[in-house]
């Protein structure tokens, strides 16, 4: 699975984002999508998950500012940031989860940054 995020940049504090992330190539068995963050000298760290049906979790960090969604015929997943706080900088990746006879893949995305400053 080939995936290839969108939508980062610079935001002021209280700003809002949206971050996109199309998955290609061999895409069948995907049961997961999400979003991870990590900053320098830290672990990267979820963010965001949806499963194929739907179902989301969010770290609690984010829970109330941020929505993950995806568009199943797009192979797309969304993360729509809101009320950005200072701490939300980080480089975001993506992540999608494919289940294959054998065990699970587990592909990343090359990182989209996101900094929220003013």
């Amino acid at each position: 699975v080939q995936l290839e995020e969108s939508g980062g940049g610079l935001v002021q504090p209280g700003g809002s984002l949206r971050l996109s992330c199309a998955a290609s190539g061999r895409i069948f068995g995907i049961v997961a999508m999400g979003w991870h963050r990590q900053v320098p000298g830290k672990e990267r760290e979820l963010v965001a998950t949806i499963t194929s049906g739907g179902g989301a979790n969010y770290a609690d960090s984010v829970k109330g500012r941020f929505t993950i969604s995806r568009d199943n015929a797009k192979n797309t997943v969304y993360l729509q940031m809101n009320s950005l706080k200072p701490d939300d900088t980080a480089v975001y990746y993506c992540k999608s989860d494919q289940s294959l006879v054998g065990g699970v893949r587990t592909d990343w995305g090359q990182g989209t940054q996101v900094t929220v400053s003013s």
